[in-house]
């Protein structure tokens, strides 16, 4: 078998820093609604919540389809005034905050103020303000144009924003890697944890990126699925029909925290993050590096930061969002950690579209709550994988199976290449 070699990870996450990081709460919008088990229930019942798009008249497109949140009252836990101020990617971030810091019954006051942070990822950011405010530009002249612009569109005004609203003045920044975002914030806010600079981390991702730029430009690149006539089946991991992704919309906010911080409060611990990897394809704008060398990479760097074998993980939520050449490069690297005895790999992106720099926090909690219920959902349109993919694939129908530690991949346009590593509950 075709194994990596052995890495030093240039900044320790796992045991040997000493500092464990857990997770207490989850905030989480999809396009089946607001919460955690929402999303559970759809993946179990094999739910699928792609269809025509509605945000606007798509009917000019190449592609036509979306993951779309809607239905959503935003003043139900955001400020009116607020609301009016911040970008939709923004207010998700607020309203998922909001709920992720109920979840875990932290409060946030003058005395522990300077030891909690935010580190919010999104892959676009605010692409509908853009898109509003350019419109008034042409039609109307600049002196139109909102003063809340710029504040609007930028992606790190998502963690800008919760940071004033719950007042967390500890370490406050933002990534932006594609499609890797919601995974690396998680990561790096899990790293500040470890390291000392932080005891509490507001974290994860939003994207709402179901706008008439964002599909245009992914259709122009041919990065997208024209599956027009049946969008329930258009996302199609693994599948040797796919003829690439879906473009979903949410936001998934996970409270961090160290262990004995989390603990002294008798805060619930919902999972344990012990390993982070990340590395660069440096190979193309858009297209994976072919045979997967980035992505083992990432996989073998944060095996060694969890001080974990490959044998060691349970489970695989692969990022695979049904493109050929994605999907393919990702079997490739899983083959070469695994060859055809890998733990089980799924991808739940057929179930809940692809939400760009949301979708990597969102995928790391559902591959936990696998391990909350012992279930892994099937890979949904999964008919026939391809023929080099020997892996073990979960599809056609669910398994269930004793699950504990996890490994979640994202992979984003950029070569930007982020692995998480987590496990169930407080052991």
């Amino acid at each position: 078998m075709d194994r990596p070699s052995q890495q030093t990870p240039l900044g320790k996450l796992g045991p040997s820093q000493g500092r464990r990081v857990v997770i207490t709460g989850v905030g989480m919008l999809s396009c089946f609604g607001i919460g955690r088990q929402r999303l559970w229930e759809a993946l179990c019942n094999e739910e699928c919540g792609i269809d025509t798009i509605t945000h606007f008249d798509p009917s000019a497109y190449k592609s036509q389809i979306g993951a779309e949140v809607n239905g959503i009252d935003i003043n139900e836990r955001v400020d009116v005034k607020l609301s009016k101020r911040a970008d939709r990617f923004i207010q998700y971030a607020l309203y998922c905050t909001d709920i992720a810091l109920e979840e875990a019954g932290l409060e946030i006051t003058e005395e522990n103020c300077g030891a909690v942070g935010v580190l919010i990822g999104s892959g676009i950011g605010g692409m509908e303000t853009w898109e509003e405010q350019y419109k008034v530009l042409l039609e109307k002249g600049p002196r139109r144009v909102s003063p809340f612009l710029v504040p609007m569109l930028i992606p790190d005004m998502a963690s800008g924003l919760v940071s004033v609203q719950v007042g967390a003045k500890g370490p406050n920044l933002a990534v932006v890697t594609a499609c890797a975002s919601g995974t690396h914030a998680i990561g790096e806010a899990a790293a500040i944890i470890a390291r000392g600079q932080a005891d509490a981390m507001i974290t994860g991702g939003s994207e709402t990126a179901v706008t008439q730029t964002a599909i245009g430009g992914f259709s122009s690149a041919g990065a997208v699925s024209f599956r027009n006539d049946d969008p329930k089946h258009a996302c199609r991991p693994f599948d040797r029909d796919r003829d690439g992704f879906v473009v979903g919309e949410g936001c998934c906010i996970v409270i961090l925290e160290e262990y004995e911080f989390a603990n002294s409060r008798g805060a619930d611990i919902f999972g344990e993050i012990l390993g982070f990897g990340m590395s660069g394809d440096a190979y193309h704008i858009t297209a994976p590096c072919p045979d997967g060398d980035g992505a083992v990479r990432a996989m073998q760097a944060a095996l060694n930061d969890a001080q974990l074998n490959p044998e060691d993980i349970d489970y695989i939520n692969a990022h695979a969002p049904g493109t050929p050449d994605g999907d393919a490069m990702e079997g490739r690297a899983i083959l070469r950690m695994y060859g055809a005895e890998s733990p089980p790999v799924s991808s739940t992106k057929a179930n809940h579209g692809h939400q760009l720099g949301a979708t990597g926090a969102t995928e790391i909690i559902m591959a936990l709550t696998m391990c909350e219920h012992g279930y892994i959902p099937p890979t949904l349109n999964c008919d026939n994988p391809d023929e080099f993919m020997t892996f073990d694939i979960v599809h056609g129908a669910g398994r269930e199976t004793p699950i504990n530690t996890v490994m979640s991949n994202s992979f984003g346009f950029g070569g930007h290449n982020a692995v998480l590593i987590a496990r169930h509950g407080d052991l």
